[in-house]
């Protein structure tokens, strides 16, 4: 069966032989339906192998997959929201893009800061603050 081809971006596509669909029972509700129908898509995208992306959105997109990478180095989407299998196809089909539109994007820098000279001496008021309270709690001594 022809998956047709996923067009990311202007520059990035997925080929045909890059994605594997197969249909699969879903599980919950849906009476008899859910017993006879195999609606739930498991769309397989074999990441690592893929020519079009670059090592770097690579290794953002095995970050974002998470538990969806497999040891192979492929990614996989499993959808069994509607009880239409066209429906979970398209819905597969949008996560891997907006997955791989994610990793595309660098993520920013942080830059680091330095503590003001007011938060500094608040935050060393504080502890002298708190230092007295404790020396409060100090035992008494019974006057003999």
């Amino acid at each position: 069966m022809s998956l047709g081809m996923i067009i990311v971006t202007d520059t990035i596509t997925i080929e045909d032989w890059e994605l594997t669909e197969q249909f699969i029972r879903a599980s919950g509700p849906g009476g008899q339906n859910v017993n006879k129908v195999s609606t739930a898509v498991e769309l397989r995208f074999e990441a690592e192998r893929s020519p079009n992306l670059p090592g770097p959105v690579k290794a953002r997109l095995r970050r974002i997959a998470g538990r969806k990478w497999t040891k192979d180095g492929a990614l996989v989407v499993q959808v069994d929201e509607t009880r239409s299998q066209a429906r979970n196809r398209e819905i597969a089909r949008d996560r891997l893009k907006q997955m791989i539109r994610q990793a595309l994007t660098p993520p920013k820098r942080r830059v680091a800061t330095k503590p003001t000279l007011g938060s500094k001496k608040r935050r060393l008021k504080a502890k002298k603050v708190r230092g007295e309270v404790k020396a409060l709690r100090g035992k008494i001594e019974p006057d003999s």
